[in-house]
């Protein structure tokens, strides 16, 4: 590692916010290139700046697909804007048809919170599930279990263990010999954790998002190598044109592909599994397939990237019929992190550094008032010079929370950099905006809040 790379870690208290920089370093793709269907304010603004695969997800939803959405929550502490603002994406996908499956990572807290399960369960009812309902999620269309309860996420997760090693999670992590062993658990816990939502007891093979901040990519990282080691068909582009499919010969497929204990090859069943291959992707309307089973690789010349989308997930389902896990790697969106009031992280830890949700409008207004301002030293100053927007943190909360027009924040933006607007009137303007958004918020979670079990999987409850 070179001395100006980049660290991303899950735990740390601090992240870097050079977005362009992570983009690049950690081969995200950004937004710019993706068609996003009745964008949110979070698109709209770049405030989700980044993505993995999203066009698996956007290519389902399009052509009336299943797909789901997953995330999770830590219950050992309090609910707050910053957490708010995950829900929102995941009310976005449910609205544009995927289903959601929401993590309470109640092992992990224990693990390395000290958080008993019995108290991880009524933080996550209590403090979360409580303001779901609130923040527009469909209980009906929503499924929050508990890591403790469901078996498979475990099973799943130890499953794949053997996919990766210590040196692996040295290169994600950063770990190194002193590292806690529960931090080394929890990655496999989380692997299961996106995971199983493929397998046929969770709803089947479908693409799944996972929407996050930038911190936890480490954990999508470790999850897309690990479902991709499994994958029995290794789909990329040829080097001329089209697509080019070729056998990921492993201990558990060896013999069915036609590989024999003694090294030969079984000529015969790589051609039927080749067949099986042509098969498939005939039902999806191609026909100029070239298939090469002495070479071991198929070529479709006329399937384009697009096309790689259909083709894997039908490879997939192959996989699954002869016997194999058939995981297509999960997507994942990145949105920037929403600066802290005192221009540090949000963290439940430090209570002045965020707003909560069930805080009263007292506090919310002195904590706004004192929050970091980007504004001169001196009303004079500030009139001749403006201020900064970008590092104000009433103004970035109006624009991550609490103000939905566009044309009027692009209004106060302007104003305050001219120095129309000084910095205190900014913070006024945001206390008027959130002092609106949380009574609305508090009043719609004392009408909902009779929904929470209604959001729990079966085996929650």
């Amino acid at each position: 590692m070179v001395a100006d790379d980049l660290k991303i870690d899950p735990w740390s208290s601090t992240q870097s916010t050079d977005y362009s920089r992570i983009i690049e370093q950690f081969g995200l793709s950004n937004m710019n290139n993706l068609s996003i269907p009745n964008p949110s304010h979070l698109h709209r603004r770049g405030i989700i700046f980044a993505h993995r695969d999203l066009d698996v997800v956007l290519h389902a939803q399009k052509i009336g697909g299943e797909f789901g959405v997953l995330t999770g929550l830590m219950p050992s502490g309090r609910m707050h804007l910053g957490h708010s603002m995950v829900i929102e994406q995941v009310r976005w996908f449910q609205e544009m048809g995927g289903d959601v499956t929401i993590a309470v990572a109640d092992l992990e807290s224990q693990a390395t919170r000290g958080v008993s399960l019995e108290n991880g369960r009524n933080i996550a009812l209590t403090e979360y599930v409580a303001n779901y309902a609130a923040l527009g999620l469909d209980p009906n269309l929503t499924n929050v279990y508990f890591q403790s309860t469901r078996s498979e996420v475990q099973r799943l997760g130890f499953k794949l263990g053997k996919r990766t090693n210590l040196s692996e999670f040295e290169s994600i992590y950063g770990f190194r010999g002193e590292t806690n062993l529960a931090h080394v658990q929890a990655p496999m816990v989380q692997v299961g954790d996106i995971l199983h939502p493929q397998t046929e007891d969770f709803g089947g093979l479908r693409p799944i998002v996972v929407p996050v901040g930038v911190d936890q990519d480490p954990h999508l990282r470790l999850t897309r190598g690990i479902a991709s080691k499994t994958n029995w068909f290794n789909i990329k582009n040829n080097n001329g044109p089209g697509v080019l499919i070729g056998l990921s010969v492993q201990d558990e497929n060896a013999a069915l592909l036609g590989q024999q204990p003694n090294g030969r090859i079984d000529r015969k069943k790589v051609a039927s599994v080749f067949d099986m291959i042509v098969a498939d992707l005939a039902e999806i309307g191609f026909s100029d397939i070239n298939s090469n089973p002495k070479q071991g690789t198929i070529v479709v010349p006329s399937a384009t990237n697009r096309d790689m989308i259909d083709i894997r997930l039908k490879l997939l389902k192959l996989e699954r019929k002869l016997g194999g896990m058939g995981l297509l790697a999960p997507s994942s969106t990145y949105h920037h992190f929403a600066v802290g009031l005192t221009g540090e992280k949000m963290s439940s830890s430090k209570p002045k550094t965020t707003i909560f949700l069930d805080d009263d409008i007292e506090s919310v207004t002195k904590k706004i008032s004192k929050a970091y301002s980007g504004g001169q030293s001196t009303i004079e100053e500030h009139r001749r010079l403006g201020g900064n927007p970008d590092i104000d943190v009433a103004y970035q909360y109006m624009m991550y929370f609490f103000e939905q027009d566009d044309a009027y924040l692009g209004e106060i933006n302007s104003a305050y950099r001219s120095g129309k607007i000084l910095a205190g009137e900014m913070k006024q303007l945001c206390i008027d905006k959130a002092t609106d958004w949380m009574k609305n918020h508090q009043e719609l979670r004392a009408q909902t809040e009779h929904l929470i079990h209604d959001f729990l999987a079966r085996d929650a409850r």
